[in-house]
């Protein structure tokens, strides 16, 4: 396992335990024997608000990190993932959403699974690359829109 996973993973599993965990980033870096800034990198690539979390920073004073597991409503999280998502959707970004979704039960494993497939590039390859993104967007809003009304 490399070192993001790892880290990736411990934070994961304190999170498993309650929904809000308070980090000190110099103390857990030195735990796991990697500078501070590759923290950071994990933190902001994995834990963002389209995976389902939301991270604060306090500096000074023996400063730390809150993660926060963004818990919603079904009722809630699709609109809300909806009106985030604007006129332009990366793979990535999709990825993520679909497997927050999941994550929190709001969609079924086979509803992932199809969400996924959509979003992907391959569908997309035959595209011009400046519309791909945007042909995306909708199309992810359109399933997400069906899902919602499945619910």
């Amino acid at each position: 396992m490399n070192l993001s996973n790892a880290i990736a993973s411990m934070i994961s599993e304190m999170l498993e335990e309650k929904n809000e965990i308070e980090i000190r980033r110099n103390i857990l870096a030195q735990d796991l024997g990697c500078v501070p800034s590759q923290i950071n990198y994990v933190l902001a690539s994995r834990f963002t608000p389209e995976r389902g979390y939301l991270v604060e920073s306090r500096r000074g004073g023996g400063g730390f990190i809150k993660i926060t597991r963004i818990v919603y409503d079904k009722d809630t999280l699709i609109p809300r993932i909806i009106s985030s998502v604007g006129e332009m959707l990366d793979t990535d970004t999709a990825h993520a959403h679909t497997m927050n979704l999941l994550y929190q039960g709001v969609i079924s494993e086979p509803q992932a699974k199809l969400i996924l497939s959509a979003v992907s590039e391959a569908p997309y390859r035959n595209l011009p690359v400046q519309i791909r993104d945007m042909v995306r967007a909708d199309i992810f809003k359109q399933m997400l829109l069906a899902v919602s009304r499945d619910c």
